[in-house]
């Protein structure tokens, strides 16, 4: 079996070097992962600037780009063959509810589902590497418990991608794993404006909001009580149950005659019955 591994926070982190140590021993496991970190970007790809690949002391590969990057470029031509599983942290700090739409760790892990290879992206809920030992412990417990279903032939599986959070605690004091849904934050605080020693003002994007939707079944309420928790994602953004709601619309703009709107759609969203 086979695993790449990558990250966001850079090559020489220690949650990519704890998790590496973790997995060696259940397969052929090479790293892949970016030169510095590269938190929040999320599925970028660098297309106007060229890549550089280099091997570090421990033989990690890293490259001048985004986790997407390093993932893509491994699995186009890098590596040479096809992993079984690719797998993405252990980052610093959470990535649950909206923050899986910036996260580069996800990111790294999707860019391999998207090649239709699974894909897991681990991170701890707090910053500071607190009990990364204990993560990496989790980590290797839940690959172990996968890759036997992998059978070698990822190609002939359905590829699923998981976001897995696990708290900074003692392991006497995570209960198990339980799966959850992605939770949701209020909206992030103000931007931190600045002024540089020319003069000009500059500005640094402000933190994450709070918890918003922190319920029984989000993955905000599951870490909180100690668990780590298993987010099954996908990457089909389309409202399915909003489509034959903006049907009219469409139809409006193009001249046809609009079919009625099908009960039960109608409620949200108001622009798409009034844009004539």
């Amino acid at each position: 079996m086979k695993i790449l591994i990558s990250n966001d926070d850079g090559y020489q982190a220690p949650g990519i070097v704890a998790l590496y140590e973790a997995l060696k021993d259940l397969a052929e496991v090479e790293v892949v992962a970016p030169e510095h970190n590269n938190s929040a970007k999320s599925n970028a790809l660098s297309l106007h600037s060229p890549l550089y690949v280099h091997t570090a002391h421990n033989g990690f590969r890293y490259v001048n780009g985004t986790p997407a990057d390093c993932v893509h470029i491994a699995l186009t031509g890098l590596l040479g063959y096809r992993p079984d599983l690719v797998v993405s942290g252990i980052n610093n700090g959470a990535n649950m509810g909206d923050d899986t739409i910036y996260s580069g760790t996800v990111g790294a892990a999707m860019e391999g589902y998207l090649f239709g290879i699974p894909a897991i992206a681990f991170s701890q809920t707090q910053k500071g590497w607190a009990h990364l030992d204990v993560a990496a412990q989790k980590a290797a417990e839940l690959v172990a418990q996968l890759l036997p279903s992998l059978d070698g032939s990822p190609q002939h599986h359905a590829p699923w991608l998981l976001n897995v959070n696990i708290p900074n605690r003692p392991a006497s004091e995570i209960p198990g794993f339980k799966v959850a849904r992605l939770g949701r934050r209020h909206a992030a605080e103000q931007v931190i404006a600045q002024t540089n020693p020319r003069g000009d003002t500059m500005y640094w994007i402000g933190g994450a909001g709070a918890a918003k939707d922190d319920a029984e079944g989000t993955d905000f309420h599951a870490t909180a009580l100690g668990y780590a928790t298993i987010t099954p994602l996908q990457v089909d953004l389309t409202d399915h149950e909003r489509l034959p709601y903006w049907a009219p619309t469409a139809a409006r703009l193009s001249g046809a005659p609009a079919a009625a709107t099908p009960a039960g759609t109608t409620g949200r969203h108001d622009t798409g019955s009034s844009a004539a």
